[in-house]
C-alpha cells in the first residue's frame, strides 16, 4: 500500500492539535442535621411537665415549716433550671451548629468532601451543669454523707458535664473528642462510688427504712445517669442517631430524672421522718437583730 507523505503529515498534525481533556474537582457539598417537628415538639412537652412541676413542687414546700424546706428547695430549683433549658432549646436559643468534615475516597476521580453541620444543644449542658450537682446534693443529704464526699461527688459531677461539653465540639477526625468522652466516663465512676459505697453505707446508718429508701432512689438515678453516655455516645457521639433521635431519649431521661425523681424524693421524705433535716438560724430566721447592719441610727451622744 502506498501512503502519501503528505497526508501522514496532515493526520500526526490534527492529532497533536487536539486539547487534552481538563480535569475537574467538585467543590464541597453541605448538608444540614437539625430537628425536625417531632424533636421540635418534645422540646416544648418537655418545657411544659418542667413548668408545671415547678409550680407543684412550690405549692409543697408551703405545706412544710421553711426550717423543713431545704429538701423541697433544691428539687423545686431542679426543675426550674430544666424549664429554663427546655424554653431556650425549644425556642431555637441554646443551639450551635458543629461543623464535620466528611472525606469519601474514590479510586479513579478525586476524593469528594461533605461538610456536616449537627445541631448541639450546648443549653443541655449549662442544665446539666446546674441541675445535677443539685440532684447529688439531694441524694447526700439524704444519706447522710460528709462534707468531703459530697465536695468530691459535686466536682466530679462538674468535670463529667464539661468534658461532655467538650466532647461535643471536639472534631471528628481528632482522638481527643473520644478522650474528653473517656474522662467525663471516669468522673462519672467516681459519682457512683460516692453514691453506691459511702452512700449506701452512711444511709443503713441512719437506719432501715432510710437505706432502704436511699438504695431505691439512688440506683434509679443511677441507671438513668448510665443511660446518658450511652445517648451521647450514638448521637453527639458517633453521630448514628439522628437529632430528633438525640432530643426524644434525652427528653424521656430527664423526665425520669428531675420530675419523677423530685416527686419520688418529696413524698416518701414525707413519710420518713428520719430523712428530715431542720436548717435554723439564716436559713430560716434571716439576719437577726445581733450583728446586723443598722442602718439611719444615730450614735448616742452624737
Amino acid at each position: 500500500m502506498i501512503v502519501d507523505p503528505n497526508q501522514v503529515a496532515a493526520f500526526a498534525a490534527a492529532k497533536t492539535s487536539v486539547a487534552p481533556v481538563p480535569s475537574f474537582t467538585p467543590g464541597p457539598s453541605v448538608s444540614y442535621e437539625t430537628a425536625g417537628d417531632s424533636g421540635k415538639r418534645a422540646l416544648w412537652v418537655v418545657f411544659v411537665i418542667m413548668l408545671v412541676a415547678t409550680v407543684v413542687f412550690s405549692f409543697l414546700s408551703f405545706s412544710v415549716p421553711i426550717s423543713k424546706r431545704l429538701y423541697h428547695v433544691i428539687t423545686t430549683l431542679i426543675v426550674t433550671f430544666a424549664a429554663l433549658s427546655y424554653f431556650a432549646m425549644a425556642s431555637g436559643d441554646g443551639i450551635s451548629l458543629h461543623k464535620n468534615v466528611v472525606t469519601e475516597e474514590h479510586k479513579h476521580v478525586p476524593d469528594t468532601q461533605t461538610y456536616v453541620y449537627r445541631e448541639v444543644y450546648w443549653a443541655r449542658y449549662v442544665d446539666w451543669s446546674l441541675t445535677t450537682p443539685l440532684l447529688l446534693l439531694d441524694l447526700a443529704l439524704l444519706a447522710g454523707l460528709s462534707g468531703g464526699n459530697i465536695v468530691i461527688a459535686v466536682v466530679a459531677d462538674i468535670i463529667m458535664v464539661l468534658t461532655g461539653l467538650f466532647a461535643a465540639f471536639g472534631k471528628e477526625e481528632s482522638p481527643s473528642k473520644w478522650g474528653w468522652y473517656a474522662i467525663a466516663c471516669i468522673a462519672y465512676l467516681v459519682i457512683v462510688w460516692q453514691l453506691a459505697v459511702n452512700g449506701r453505707a452512711t444511709a443503713f446508718g441512719k437506719g432501715g427504712k432510710v437505706g432502704t429508701f436511699f438504695a431505691s432512689i439512688a440506683g434509679f438515678t443511677l441507671i438513668v445517669w448510665t443511660i446518658y453516655p450511652i445517648v451521647w455516645g450514638v448521637a453527639d457521639g458517633a453521630r448514628i442517631a439522628s437529632v430528633d433521635q438525640e432530643i426524644i431519649a434525652y427528653a424521656v431521661l430527664d423526665v425520669l430524672a428531675k420530675p419523677v425523681f423530685g416527686a419520688w424524693l418529696l413524698y416518701t421524705h414525707a413519710a420518713i421522718p428520719e430523712t428530715n433535716i431542720e436548717v435554723g438560724g439564716f436559713w430560716t430566721h434571716g439576719v437577726s437583730g445581733e450583728g446586723a447592719i443598722r442602718v439611719g441610727d444615730d450614735d448616742e451622744g452624737a
